[in-house]
């Protein structure tokens, strides 16, 4: 079968993948497509060190193929949207309502795949850039079959990841004041679960002129192309400020442009050896800096409100995919998306 492979110095789509049956706890899902995101390009660029040779990919959705022994709540046929969080479900974490901090679905990659007699790591539990993908019962939401699957592959990842930063980590509240930096498919997110949550000026940023239109239809109210113009939009500050860039000196800015009480929500991925300065005077107003792990989410409650959400027409997912590629056009979907020129690649299989 199909697959986008990282050997560790170049990246090629290739045809001979094979892939193990399903065991118990597990479904094997037919991918019909999946998102190109930031992280898939992290890996091949070194921001993000992963084990290899390693099969990238982990927004996706598709069709269940076969479920192993003890899987219920999903059927060959349903429709799923994918989820990166491989959970144990029996952890103390877990059992708090708390997965994502499920210390058993970190740093364990599996390699379910094999090309010529040789395994591959799987990224993120779930590559989903394969035309099939093997993921914990857990990581597999059953969706309803009328949300388009190009648009329901972008929920287990920008969206758990943008909106659920905004829900259930920040906690905005009706009436709050929200800046964004970076406008790119977490950051539209990030815009879009302002809007659903009731933020009255939510503030987007970023270079790039050519992102306002699409930004203010996902929810901003104001676009700005440096962050030196907040204080005129935001004299006192934001209540919520979200970096979806990964770059240190955004870092600061957003700190930097809090109100009282204000939080800084780390959501862009720099490198893994960064560092980020902030004056420690500047925070005793109740200020807060709070990291966020995949939006803080619940996959399973979270997917499936999410898919309602666009269903009632709350939430944008069709407006996210700018751009949709059969995976033989790998490379080009990776310019185009490198180039900042869409929101969201798609491939296809």
């Amino acid at each position: 079968m199909r697959g986008v492979v990282f050997d560790g110095e170049r990246v090629q789509v290739v045809e001979d993948l094979e892939i193990r049956d399903p065991g118990p706890g597990e479904v094997l899902v037919a991918v019909s497509a999946a998102g190109l995101c930031h992280s898939d390009l992290s890996v091949v660029d070194g921001t993000i060190p992963f084990p290899v040779p390693v099969v990238l990919g982990h927004e996706g959705a598709g069709v269940v193929e076969a479920v192993g022994a003890g899987v219920s709540h999903v059927a060959p046929g349903d429709h799923v949207a994918l989820s990166t969080l491989a959970n144990c479900g029996t952890c103390a974490d877990c059992d708090r309502g708390r997965p994502t901090m499920c210390r058993r679905a970190i740093g364990r990659p599996g390699r379910p795949f094999t090309r010529g007699g040789k395994p591959l790591f799987q990224f993120a539990s779930n590559s989903a850039f394969a035309e099939r993908t093997l993921v914990k019962a857990v990581q597999a939401v059953r969706i309803p079959a009328d949300v388009p699957l190009p648009s329901a592959a972008l929920i287990g990842c920008g969206v758990l990841t943008g909106v659920g930063a905004v829900l259930n980590r920040a906690r905005v509240e009706r009436g709050d004041s929200v800046l964004v930096i970076g406008t790119g498919g977490i950051g539209l997110n990030v815009i879009q679960g302002a809007r659903i949550a009731g933020a009255l000026r939510i503030v987007a940023v970023d270079a790039n002129p050519a992102k306002e239109a699409v930004a203010r239809q996902f929810g901003a109210t104001d676009f700005l192309t440096s962050a030196d113009g907040v204080r005129e939009v935001l004299p006192n500050g934001a209540d919520h400020a979200f970096e979806c860039v990964g770059r240190t000196e955004l870092i600061r800015q957003a700190i930097d442009l809090l109100d009282r009480h204000g939080q800084a929500i780390l959501l862009g991925v720099p490198p893994a050896t960064a560092e980020a300065s902030f004056l420690v005077s500047s925070m005793y107003l109740d200020k807060s800096i709070l990291g966020c792990r995949y939006g803080s989410a619940r996959p399973q409650r979270d997917i499936a409100l999410y898919a309602e959400l666009y269903r009632q027409g709350r939430l944008l997912l069709d407006e996210l995919v700018t751009g949709t590629y059969p995976v033989e056009d790998f490379d080009k979907a990776r310019a185009d998306a490198e180039a900042g020129r869409l929101a969201r690649a798609v491939l296809t299989f």
